[in-house]
């Protein structure tokens, strides 16, 4: 096989631009995709303000981060496990009406004045569950709706809609607190879940129409997990795909968000602050969204090892520029080429992923790929926090963005070490 066509067997089709936008059954799932992944936001900007204006604690805002990961990292692979066994569009409802009962539940504590810190952790950790249970089963579906050589067009394009998502959701949620403020805003926020739940009873697909769904229930735990990987530990491509984003989530993955004030203060953030850190948060987001739609239409990146390398190279490089310049428009540049950097390197590791993973392990392989992708975030903040103090906040991110370049080339070399019977060329 070829590690320039991961799953690679015969002639290899050449797929349409856009084929997932121009699939009857995968549009609306975008676009619905998309809008759950704005309300998940929404929620964020409305109860993360309600949450700091009531109780100021910085403890707070850090376990806001550490609640929204831990659940993919200790449940990704059980919640693969039913991705795999069970009707995935009853495991993506299940998650959509936890997230609604989680952003209602919200309503009602600003509502009657009620909130404690308690009740909000409980909120911070269900809405993490949502968001773990809801991963595996989404991505099963896209391997559904599209033929395989159409499926990485689907992945990426998911990806560009759901990164539309992230980069509307502050937008509107700052909305609905000003107009609504946030007892209504939060109400409303509910309501951005109900197309894709509504969806899910509209669709025939199940998450299974191209793989048979998996006979008997394997046991699910941290052995399981170890068991997985052991499984996949042969097919080193994958496993380059998960050290490249793993290392990712442990080392840019958090830390750009919450680091950026530091950035738009030595960028001359004085009295129109607000403005300078708006503009540095929006241009990595606009430089994602743009990116996938060019990849897209452009068709030049393949679901290949190398694509994969150089993509998060080009990622790692473009922050590392960022936090060596001083010059604001020079940022702005850097910001937007590291989002269409990123979206390139997350959609294209999914893809081969999803090409590479044994069909009676999908599931369970995309779930220990979301352990690590997202999991690992959890860790970003203890990375940066104790990085940071060591050398400063914005030094830290230089050397994350220096060790991510890195370790890419280290993945490279790694996948290149296959057994001489699947010898593979880049």
């Amino acid at each position: 096989m070829d590690a320039s066509t991961p799953g690679a067997s015969g002639p290899v089709s050449v797929p349409r631009r856009f084929a997932a936008l121009r699939n009857r059954d995968s549009r609306p799932y975008l676009f619905t995709s998309g809008l759950s992944m704005m309300a998940d936001n929404t929620e964020h900007v409305i109860t993360y303000w309600v949450l700091w204006q009531t109780f100021h604690s910085p403890a707070l805002v850090g376990f806001q981060i550490i609640s929204h990961w831990l659940p993919f990292l200790l449940l990704s692979v059980w919640t693969g496990t039913l991705a795999e066994k069970y009707d995935c569009r009853r495991l993506i409802q299940a998650a959509q009406g936890l997230f609604m009962l989680v952003s209602a539940v919200w309503g009602v504590l600003f509502l009657t004045h009620s909130l404690t810190v308690w009740a909000a952790c409980i909120l911070l950790v269900l809405h993490g569950t949502a968001g773990s249970i809801w991963g595996p089963a989404e991505q099963l579906m896209l391997h559904d709706f599209v033929e395989r050589h159409e499926l990485p067009s689907a992945v990426r394009l998911n990806a560009t809609f759901q990164s539309l998502g992230i980069l509307f959701g502050p937008v509107v949620g700052s909305a609905l607190l000003l107009w609504l403020g946030p007892t209504g805003g939060i109400f409303v926020n509910v309501l951005l879940y109900l197309p894709m739940t509504v969806l899910m009873f509209r669709t025939k697909f199940t998450g299974h129409t191209r793989d048979a769904v998996v006979e008997g229930r394997p046991r699910v735990g941290f052995r399981d997990t170890l068991r997985v990987l052991r499984g996949i530990r042969s097919n080193h491509l994958i496993i380059a795909m998960i050290i490249i984003s793993g290392l990712t989530a442990v080392t840019i993955g958090n830390a750009l968000q919450s680091s950026m004030p530091a950035f738009a203060a030595r960028l001359g953030a004085g009295s129109s602050g607000d403005l300078t850190y708006g503009v540095l948060l929006f241009a990595m987001g606009f430089g994602g969204v743009v990116g996938g739609f060019l990849l897209e239409a452009t068709g030049v990146i393949r679901p290949t090892l190398r694509a994969a390398v150089l993509s998060t190279i080009v990622f790692g490089a473009a922050i590392l520029g960022f936090a060596l310049t001083a010059n604001y428009a020079l940022a702005i540049v850097a910001l937007v080429l590291a989002g269409a950097g990123e979206i390139a390197s997350l959609s294209i590791t999914q893809s081969v992923v999803q090409l590479e993973a044994p069909a009676g392990e999908r599931g369970r392989t995309l779930g220990v790929y979301g352990m690590f992708a997202s999991g690992l975030r959890t860790g970003g903040g203890v990375t940066l926090g104790v990085l940071g103090a060591a050398v400063g906040v914005i030094s830290a991110v230089g050397w994350f963005a220096a060790v991510l370049v890195v370790g890419a080339f280290a993945a490279w070399w790694f996948a290149m070490r296959r057994p001489r019977r699947s010898e593979v060329t880049a």
